[in-house]
């Protein structure tokens, strides 16, 4: 309970580095500028009590006087004179005591309210920097590798810090670099031998001097080295859409799903309802349209005998707003998470299927980060799923 409680305020009081600096800055200032005045104040009360203080000692004269009636008399007024002489002296070191204490106190707010100020700037040029080193982190992505700090100055901390973070934009611009190559090479050199024995089978399959049996076993082949391209498309897929996105054009989300339709084949016993409304968008179109198609492939494929798909495309609330509901069989919540997975399988008749790759959702979720949006995913009551991609709208 105290952990907790004691979390839940450091958390409230969290501040930033420049606020503490500026703190800590002016905490010390009033801490010395404390124990000036009070030395100051100590010291001037010590001289002004011995300057001060006593009283004239008696003279031969007076010890004369006492012998007489009137020498005793004058001897009392003497003293009584002295005791209001000590009276104002004691009373003007009051004044001169409290005065010099205001004085003190003024200026130790002054100086206080002049430290935090110095402190505050001070800590703000320190931290500059620091700054420069955020914004760069904060610009920097997959085609902005090639930037670089380069930050100016003494060789301190700071710039021992700049200089690292250099040194590691380098070796992920290098990184970066080779999965590109890797990316395009594997594109090829998977995609040869899989076209090479399609070709094979499919003359097998069309050559009519070869027997039945050979003709079935070429199908059975032809279908999973389909089954294999769909594979290698979807990584190849998945990886183009994991990057930064290098250009940015300008299209209509209404169109892109509209075209995402003409390619979708699914049960003729399926109904699709469609409602597209205008939703300009800013990104790729070709990783859009193959979302929606993955999107929709996924409603029509998991669905039941009879059901039904709804699309719908908008403008909503500052945001491009793509749905994709279906029905279908129950889906429980805690599952939702799991089907954008790659390769992940929850029941036969979900995830990883004999008829795709397990690919399509994680696809969707590439590129819908790709293109700075988010996806929510709500089971339906009635089963199925409704899944909502919001993108930023074009400006």
């Amino acid at each position: 309970m105290t952990g907790g409680w004691r979390g839940a305020l450091r958390g409230r009081l969290r501040l930033s580095v420049r606020a503490r600096l500026t703190l800590v800055y002016g905490s010390l200032s009033l801490v010395i500028a404390a124990a000036l005045v009070a030395f100051t104040y100590v010291v001037t009360a010590r001289a002004m009590e011995q300057r001060f203080t006593g009283r004239a000692p008696a003279t031969a004269v007076d010890l004369a006087k006492l012998k007489s009636g009137d020498g005793v008399q004058r001897l009392q007024g003497m003293a009584d004179l002295r005791s209001a002489v000590q009276r104002e002296l004691d009373r003007q070191k009051q004044d001169v005591l409290q005065q010099l204490l205001q004085s003190s106190l003024l200026i130790f707010l002054v100086l206080g309210l002049v430290a935090v100020g110095i402190g505050y700037v001070a800590a703000g040029r320190l931290l500059r920097p620091l700054h420069t080193v955020t914004e760069t982190a904060r610009r920097l992505s997959e085609s902005t590798l090639h930037e670089r700090i380069a930050l100016a100055g003494p060789q301190d901390e700071i710039k021992d810090l700049a200089d690292t973070f250099d040194r590691m934009l380098d070796r992920l611009h290098r990184a970066f670099d080779a999965q590109r190559r890797f990316v395009a090479n594997a594109s090829h050199e998977l995609r040869t031998p899989l076209t090479i024995n399609r070709t094979v089978l499919e003359v097998a399959i069309a050559s009519a001097r070869n027997p039945p049996e050979t003709k079935a076993l070429a199908d059975v082949l032809l279908g999973n080295t389909a089954r294999h391209e769909r594979l290698i498309e979807g990584l190849l897929t998945l990886a183009r859409s994991e990057r930064e996105l290098r250009t940015r054009t300008g299209a209509a989300l209404q169109d892109v799903v509209a075209s995402a339709l003409d390619q979708v084949d699914g049960p003729g016993d399926v109904e699709v309802e469609a409602r597209l409304a205008p939703a300009a968008v800013e990104g790729d179109p070709v990783l859009l349209e193959r979302c929606a198609v993955n999107l929709l492939e996924n409603a029509l494929k998991y669905n039941v005998p009879g059901g039904r798909v709804w699309v719908r495309t908008a403008a909503r609330d500052g945001a491009a707003v793509l749905l994709v509901a279906n029905t279908g069989r129950p889906v429980p919540p805690y599952e939702v998470g799991a089907i954008y997975e790659p390769f992940r399988r929850l029941r036969p008749d979900r995830v990883g299927s004999a008829d795709g790759a397990g690919l399509g959702l994680s696809i969707v979720q590439a590129v819908v980060g790709a293109h700075n949006g988010t996806i929510e995913t709500v089971p339906r009551a009635d089963g199925g799923l409704a899944i909502t991609v919001r993108l930023p709208l074009r400006p």
